[in-house]
């Protein structure tokens, strides 16, 4: 970078306690990397920020050049829109930081921490939070979104245990944002993703949890049209403490081997699981139960194999209010066909303290119970890209009749149009677009599921 740029290139290394790395650099290649391998892109500049004050400089170094910022936390987002082509990667990866305060039930932690890293100390305290359903998530980008997970039954979302959050604003400027100090920012943080600045450090209530009954129910695929119906009608009545969610998955022994399966947490006493979980496991003749006390962080880590960093990614989802039989249906004659082992159609329940939140509470405003329908489809080999692509587009086509317009954010691809985003919003939308336009009008934070400034 010669020039104007690379003085101000110069005076940022000058200052910048974490690391620059340009495309010439030693760990530029793995640097831009995220979790999803369809995604290849190329940054000018990757700031590997150590605290805030690292990222106060890349932004502004960003703003003085004119190139496009990307927020990187911990990458794991299936759009990749951590990543920009030719811009600025803002990369939180380094930002480590957790503490604990276990007489208040607070964890504050810096935004490049995952789940596996929040849950390993908040268990030292028996504590825990909703976070997601693959520990090597990052909990920023995660929360941001609304941050669904095996505890929201009992607790809510991740976001509806967010307590404040230390922001850089698209102006530079370091805020503390709460119920108290920036309340209108505080509300637009807890579901309206990445769009209102870069969350270098988030504190969340946690809860007293030291051991989940958990684990993976499963039966051959023949039996799935029975065991989705099944799954409904237990689903109706199941108290907070116990989430399943049902899946059509691979066998995970590499044969490829179809099959229906629960994932099971129970967040309450052995006892209660016990009886919660009777029916559940009593129902037909399972061909795998694989169902148990464990502690909390390796309950978040059951399916983590299933979603291998590096792996190619594209995902659909949409929310549905009922498990019609149609549905159930398309479902199970879609997944006969489908091209990789690695792939699942998901069923993430709703229902519990997720649901007793308004929906204009925070800007998630999916808060009936229900079920989130969702195609993760996985594979390894690039020359099978397009078959699997257009696998779940077919797929998800055919459960259209069936699904309910909202969407969930952070399950979006990268080709989603602008009425997607919208839809994850609903009548919330209005209101996030306005507050876009106080904290940052010129739309510098856009590489998300954007959502527009409205016009001043």
């Amino acid at each position: 970078m010669a020039g104007p740029d690379g003085d101000r290139l110069q005076s940022l290394a000058k200052e910048f306690s974490g690391v620059l790395l340009r495309p010439e650099d030693a760990g530029y290649d793995e640097a831009r990397k995220v979790h999803n391998g369809l995604i290849d892109k190329r940054p000018t500049l990757i700031a590997r920020c150590r605290g805030a004050a690292d990222v106060v400089d890349a932004l502004e170094f960003a703003r003085d050049t004119g190139l496009e910022v990307s927020i990187r936390g911990g990458g794991h987002n299936v759009s990749g829109r951590a990543v920009t082509a030719g811009g600025v990667m803002v990369d939180l990866s380094l930002m480590k930081g957790i503490h604990v305060n276990p007489r208040t039930s607070a964890l504050r932690a810096q935004g490049g921490v995952t789940w596996r890293e929040f849950n390993r100390e908040a268990a030292l305290y028996g504590l825990a939070t909703t976070g997601g359903a693959i520990s090597t998530t990052g909990i920023a980008g995660l929360t941001l979104g609304g941050g669904l997970g095996w505890l929201m039954g009992s607790y809510g979302l991740a976001a509806d245990n967010l307590l404040s959050a230390e922001l850089v604003t698209a102006a530079g400027e370091v805020l503390t944002v709460s119920a108290e100090e920036h309340p209108d920012l505080f509300w637009a943080l807890r579901g309206g993703g990445g769009n209102f600045g870069v969350a270098t450090s988030l504190e969340y209530r946690v809860h007293p949890l030291r051991q989940v009954v958990g684990g993976l129910v499963a039966h051959g695929f023949p039996a799935a049209r029975d065991a989705l119906r099944f799954y409904r009608e237990f689903t109706r009545s199941v108290p907070d403490a116990l989430t399943v969610f049902g899946a059509l998955v691979h066998a995970p022994d590499g044969s490829g081997v179809p099959l229906a399966a629960f994932v099971v947490c129970h967040a309450g006493s052995p006892q209660q699981a016990e009886a919660d979980l009777r029916p559940l496991r009593e129902f037909g003749s399972p061909a795998m139960v694989q169902v148990g006390p464990m502690p909390y962080p390796v309950m978040n880590t059951l399916l983590d194999d299933g979603y291998p960093t590096g792996s190619l990614n594209y995902w659909k989802s949409s929310f549905v209010r009922s498990l019609d039989d149609g549905l159930i249906d398309a479902a199970i004659d879609a997944f006969a066909s489908c091209p990789s082992p690695m792939t699942a159609i998901v069923l993430e329940h709703f229902h519990g303290a997720v649901t007793r939140i308004g929906p204009t509470e925070t800007p998630v405003p999916h808060r009936e119970p229900g079920y989130n329908f969702l195609i993760t489809s996985v594979w390894t080999d690039p020359a099978m890209t397009e078959e699997n692509i257009a696998w779940t587009r077919k797929t998800y086509a055919a459960a259209e009749p069936y699904l309910s317009a909202g969407r969930w954010l952070n399950y979006m691809a990268d080709d989603e149009p602008i009425d997607a985003v919208k839809a994850a919003y609903g009548r919330n939308y209005d209101r996030l677009a306005e507050i876009k336009r106080r904290y940052d009008p010129e739309n510098l934070f856009r590489l998300n599921q954007n959502i527009q400034p409205v016009a001043a």
